[in-house]
């Protein structure tokens, strides 16, 4: 399968990962939504190594994808279940009280 023009994919998946940085940045008192913005990260740049993978005719693209998704699963998996056991403990998930909170 040949990419006949990947400039207007790879302005898609750079829109992609602006979005998830700009999440990231403008968000101050959701971790929820500031983990939604890496896992958008890391799912655009996953799209880059397949396109070029793709556009290069090579396997390596795929295999990065294999250990980045991986990755990004744990991650999320146990970012949710410390939030979870916070959330039973303190009542809230707001990133200023996690930031100031008094043992």
């Amino acid at each position: 399968m040949i990419i006949s023009n990947i400039s207007h994919i790879l302005n898609v998946t750079t829109t992609l990962f602006l979005i998830g940085m700009l999440g990231l940045v403008l968000n101050r008192k959701n971790i929820l939504i500031t983990i939604m913005s890496v896992e958008l990260m890391l799912l655009s740049v996953n799209l880059n190594f397949i396109i070029f993978s793709i556009y290069l005719d090579d396997v390596t693209g795929y295999v990065f994808v294999m250990f980045i998704l991986t990755i990004a699963a744990t991650e999320s998996a146990i970012g949710l279940a410390i939030l979870s056991a916070y959330y039973k403990l303190k009542q809230t998930i707001q990133m200023d009280k996690i930031k100031n909170s008094e043992h």
